[in-house]
């Protein structure tokens, strides 16, 4: 992949190979900015007396996982016709992680906490609609942080590298044409319980019999398959109707986990279920908000849909991931150097404001650190330790776990997979980057990923 440049003044110019990066390094021409991903400054260069060649960044927001990626526009001729194609030299490719679940899950649980507290007390005013969240544009916190983490990488290359113009994919799914691709007309305005009750609906479709073990003629429960405590909704394609035995001995097990011996029941339930659509719907909430927000940069945007995404991808015959996705967005032609790494960006968030655990009754169990800085060193500070002695004797490099006695743990990622090492004292420890919210990782082309 790529390093980021800068100029003595802080200028972006044009990224260089690795290679160069280093030769640059190791004969005094450059200082490290940044160490991921690579930044360096050039000692002795301005950006006025360098030639800057057309950047785009491309994006491909999704759910859980946005793909951002960084080419260099170009022109091939072919040269059996004679053509002039359109390509794109990647540079680098990034995927963003995002956390929105984990937003969710931390709002609704301090909701609850604070649910018996806040109520109870007779001279505090309802809080009922009155936080001013009818305006217009107004986005849930676990959607708006897509949007945010996208627009701060998206400032962030931009303060790195000469980008020019920016692509970015505006999906748009439509919820009933992914349960029924062959809907069209007044259907639309019929729903899946259309002069149906529930009990009825399911009734019919699973056959008045148990889903489980085939019992008739017996009082039947509304189950979900994808149990409630696992993160399964109550939409019609997660209910099915089976006896008050079975309902009982699946209680909140996993559907595959309650039929693992009989796969041909697991397999033909399984056809039935639909694919939970709140991920489609969090990406129909989102994209207009980054639209917009792209649009507000002084870079000309290009928004491309899905299905051109798709068609170059397949003309081209590039593999599937959130990266290369975000490659083939827009109009090209040709795109080369789509082998090289891929970097992971996990927002972690930045710490939490809470300062004690709770139990399951909303009591404090534990107090955790006043402070956010043991010795110097944070949570999440990228270190390198050098252990002279012991068992742990070597070089560590990985983000760092911070203790009050100063006994730190250093996590590091090897091939995709994450490595902890334990008990490594703040003497042997110095920091390399600081954290800013989000873990890094690499991809090499040669993994599957």
């Amino acid at each position: 992949m790529a390093v980021f440049v800068l100029d003595t003044e802080g200028q972006a110019l044009m990224p260089c190979t690795e290679k160069r990066a280093r030769l640059l390094l190791a004969r005094g021409g450059a200082r490290v900015h940044r160490l991921v991903p690579m930044v360096i400054r050039l000692v002795d260069r301005q950006v006025a007396s360098c030639a800057l060649q057309p950047l785009r960044l491309k994006l491909d927001l999704g759910s859980k996982t946005t793909g951002l990626v960084l080419v260099r526009d170009a022109e091939t001729i072919d040269q059996q016709s004679g053509k002039v194609q359109t390509a794109a030299v990647v540079l680098n490719l990034m995927e963003l992680v995002h956390r929105g679940k984990q937003i969710s899950e931390a709002l609704t649980a301090r909701r609850q906490m604070r649910c018996r507290r806040r109520s109870n007390l007779r001279y505090r005013a309802p809080r009922f609609l009155n936080r001013g969240n009818q305006k217009s544009g107004w986005l849930a916190h676990s959607l708006q942080h897509r949007v945010d983490t996208c627009m701060a990488w998206v400032q962030r290359i931009q303060r790195w590298a000469p980008v020019s113009a920016i692509s970015s994919e505006l999906v748009r799914f439509d919820m009933q044409a992914l349960k029924n691709p062959e809907i069209s007309g007044v259907e639309y305005q019929q729903g899946t319980l259309f002069d149906y009750e529930l009990r009825e609906y399911l009734l019919e479709k699973w056959g008045r019999q148990c889903a489980y073990c085939d019992a008739k003629e017996v009082p039947l429960q509304i189950e979900h398959i994808q149990p409630k405590a696992q993160g399964g909704s109550n939409r019609a394609a997660n209910l099915t109707l089976v006896c008050a035995c079975c309902n009982q001995k699946k209680a909140a097990r996993s559907i595959e986990d309650f039929l693992a011996k009989d796969q041909k029941r697991l397999a033909k339930i399984l056809a039935d279920a639909k694919t939970p659509l709140r991920d489609a719907a969090a990406v129909n909430a989102t994209r207009w908000a980054l639209a917009n927000a792209l649009q507000a940069t002084s870079r000309p945007v290009e928004l491309a849909s899905g299905g051109q995404t798709k068609f170059n991808r397949a003309t081209l015959g590039i593999p599937k991931t959130h990266a290369l996705d975000a490659a083939c967005v827009g109009k090209i032609q040709a795109l080369e150097n789509w082998q090289c790494p891929t970097l992971t960006l996990k927002a972690t968030g930045r710490g939490s404001y809470q300062r004690t655990r709770l139990d399951k009754f909303g009591f404090p169990r534990g107090y955790l650190l006043r402070t956010k800085r043991v010795h110097g060193f944070g949570t999440g500070d990228l270190v390198r330790a050098e252990v002279p002695s012991g068992l742990k004797t070597g070089t560590h490099t990985g983000q760092v776990a911070i203790r009050a006695s100063g006994s730190f743990n250093i996590q590091s990622y090897q091939d995709g997979k994450s490595v902890v090492v334990q008990g490594i004292s703040h003497k042997h420890c110095r920091v390399i980057q600081r954290f800013d919210g989000y873990g890094y990782f690499l991809h090499r082309a040669d993994k599957k990923m």
